[in-house]
């Protein structure tokens, strides 16, 4: 897949179809991650992989809003030794975007912290930042809700040149 084509067709999907990810696709997500660039090379980010329908189920119990991660293929946490958010994001945009090159859509959830730490033993000092599911996408539901379908702005109304 061509990058720039790869990078600006993902799409955040929730819809997926009950397929296992293999593991080798699994491990070149997660080596995407292991391999993205970090502030002074620190490497912070760690991975919580779930995949067993428990554990996914666990998940999905937490919020409302994350009742789709019991079906992904794969659930990834990543946290992170020494808190820095601009390294996570990073981390998780290359994982979605090797996800994406082997065909896997992905899509990121928001859960509550402490029950998140607490259900998966995440030390009190790791960072919990991305939770991410994984999984091949549905394709009789891979486009957007007709409710919040819309076309992008225009990059000429986003851009500033020189100053605001």
């Amino acid at each position: 897949m061509d990058l720039y084509r790869g990078t600006i067709s993902k799409r955040d999907r929730r819809a997926f179809l009950p397929q296992p990810i293999p593991q080798e696709s699994l491990r070149r997500i997660l080596q995407a991650g292991r391999m993205t660039p970090s502030s002074k090379n620190a490497e912070p980010n760690r991975f919580i992989v779930v995949q067993t329908p428990e554990g996914k189920q666990a998940l999905a119990d937490l919020s409302p809003m994350a009742r789709w991660l019991a079906e992904a293929a794969a659930v990834i946490v990543i946290v992170q030794v020494n808190e820095h958010p601009f390294d996570a994001g990073r981390c998780a945009q290359n994982m979605m975007l090797a996800a994406w090159n082997d065909g896997i859509g992905s899509c990121p959830a928001h859960l509550p912290e402490e029950p998140l730490r607490q259900l998966l033993g995440i030390p009190a000092d790791v960072s919990i930042n991305r939770v991410i599911g994984f999984g091949y996408l549905d394709p009789e539901r891979s486009g957007p809700p007709p409710a919040i379908a819309r076309k992008r702005k225009p990059l000429e109304e986003l851009v500033h040149h020189e100053r605001w």
